[in-house]
C-alpha cells in the first residue's frame, strides 16, 4: 500500500514523502492515527498543487523581507531620552522604544522580537542595530540616541 505522509513518522519518513508500507500498518496505524493518507492520484495531485502554493507564498514572503531589509538599511531613527550628569541614560533604550520610534518616524511596523541587540544601549550617540528578519535575512538600522 502506498501512503502520503502528512506528519513526520520516526523510522519511516518525513511529511510529504510517499512510502510503500504493509496494508495493515498503513490503514490501521498511519491513516487511522492521521499520520498519512492513501496515495491515490487525486491526493498526490492535490499535494503537488499545495506544495506549489506554499513555494509561491514563501517566495513572496522572502521578497517582502528583502524589500524591508533594504528599507531598514537606509533608515535612521532618533530617540530622545533623559540623561544623568555623567552623560549616561537613565535606564537603557528598549526594543519597544526602537519599534515605536520606527513606526512613528518611518511608518514601518516591525516586531520587537526581530531586533537583535547585542548589548543594551545605555549611552547617547550613534548605534547600529542588527535585525533578524527570518529566512537568513538581516538588516542594519542606524539609531541616534540624543539626550534631553
Amino acid at each position: 500500500m502506498r501512503v502520503l505522509l502528512i506528519k513526520d513518522v520516526k523510522g519511516l519518513g518525513k511529511s510529504g514523502e510517499v512510502k510503500e508500507v504493509k496494508d495493515g500498518y498503513g490503514k490501521n496505524f498511519l491513516i487511522g492515527k492521521g499520520f498519512a493518507r492513501a496515495a491515490t492520484a487525486e491526493i498526490l495531485e492535490q499535494h503537488a498543487q499545495n506544495e506549489i502554493i506554499v513555494a509561491q507564498n514563501l517566495e513572496k514572503e522572502v521578497n517582502l523581507l528583502k524589500d524591508l531589509a533594504k528599507l531598514l538599511d537606509k533608515c535612521e531613527i532618533i530617540i530622545t531620552k533623559k540623561i544623568g550628569q555623567n552623560g549616561h541614560l537613565f535606564g537603557s533604550v528598549t526594543k519597544d522604544e526602537i519599534a515605536t520610534a520606527l513606526k512613528e518616524q518611518h511608518n514601518i511596523e516591525i516586531d520587537k522580537k526581530h531586533i537583535n541587540e547585542k548589548s543594551a544601549i545605555k549611552t547617547i550617540g550613534e548605534h547600529d542595530l542588527d535585525f533578524k528578519l527570518g529566512h537568513g535575512l538581516h538588516a542594519k538600522l542606524h539609531v541616534d540616541v540624543q539626550g534631553e
